[in-house]
């Protein structure tokens, strides 16, 4: 009996949670550094957010360990609705094929609430590379095997594994430097230490615009409104070259329902908003929305295409 009542109970106090949510101010968990591309996405997201919610969104940068610190911070809050990960594909469906002993599952301890952004790679040339093409840049490759050099955020991060996949298309050899974030390896190709960068438009547009750097190839279908004379990879003869990475909300499982429901509205609002999509558009991403189910899918989708990646290219985490 006293286990019926507790139930009871228990389903009582998740139904008035749904139903009064949100009662207190709501927290985005960044698992990076101020400044780069999962950042810019939360700070996009937590004004509308805030006005749709009625309730105040602070944004916590929790870096570290590759993104696990903050993931898993997530991964073991209160499934109540109020902590949430602004995550990062790269972090979502790369670490687990790289970390042996991760403590959170992508799947099983985490509940979708919807895709944000959607962003795909650039190839980027600092000043003392000479390339003003991906062909160019390719027959280099292939005429110095072992000595074009390429900046990552660190091994087994997204623009390491676009840097292998294009050297499997190129059929060449390069050397894989890794930095502790995407900022140092800006600034290293802007100082000629490495040769190219392969990363989201928001973390080297404006360097791109400013003249500081050379945008060269846009791994996409499409061109990019804000990048309009960079052309696409296929454009160059690579139409199998396409990296993206995405960008989106998820929070603990075991979220009720009518509160997924409800973030996933707002997430939605903001997302479609003319704002929201102007100031994608502007660093180079793409606005795109998904529900919880087809976000699931998409998670579901790359955690298995990034795997074959990894174990092909035979990458470990450092």
């Amino acid at each position: 009996m006293r286990m019926l009542i507790a139930g009871a109970m228990l389903g009582m106090s998740t139904i008035v949670l749904a139903q009064g949510f949100p009662a207190r101010p709501l927290t985005l968990i960044v698992p990076t550094v101020p400044g780069g591309s999962t950042d810019f996405t939360a700070r996009l997201l937590q004004d509308p957010l805030s006005k749709g919610l009625g309730q105040p969104v602070i944004v916590e940068n929790r870096s570290g360990a590759s993104g696990n610190i903050g993931t898993e911070l997530v991964a073991r809050a209160k499934p109540d609705g109020y902590t949430l990960l602004v995550q990062f594909s790269g972090y979502h469906v790369g670490n687990p094929h790289l970390f042996k002993g991760l403590k959170w599952d992508p799947i099983k301890d985490f509940q979708p609430i919807g895709l944000a952004l959607y962003a795909p790679q650039v190839i980027a040339v600092g000043p003392s590379t000479k390339v003003t093409t991906l062909k160019e840049l390719v027959d280099l490759i292939r005429a110095t095997p072992g000595k074009v050099s390429y900046g990552s955020a660190g091994s087994g991060s997204i623009q390491h594994l676009a840097g292998e996949i294009l050297e499997q298309q190129a059929g060449g050899r390069m050397v894989h430097v890794p930095y502790k974030g995407s900022g140092p390896a800006v600034v290293d190709l802007m100082g000629g230490n490495i040769d190219i960068f392969i990363t989201t438009p928001p973390g080297v547009i404006q360097q791109v615009q400013a003249g500081r750097l050379r945008a060269i190839a846009y791994a996409a279908r499409a061109r990019h409104p804000s990048m309009p004379n960079v052309p696409t990879a296929a454009e160059a003869g690579f139409p199998k070259y396409e990296v993206a990475s995405w960008f989106g909300v998820l929070g603990p499982a075991g979220i009720p329902q009518d509160v997924v429901k409800r973030l996933a509205d707002e997430l939605r609002k903001a997302v479609e908003s003319k704002e929201f999509r102007e100031k994608a558009d502007s660093q180079g991403a793409f606005a795109v929305f998904q529900d919880p189910t087809a976000f699931a899918r998409t998670i579901a989708q790359e955690l298995t295409y990034w795997g074959e990646v990894i174990k092909t290219a035979k990458i470990a985490a450092e």
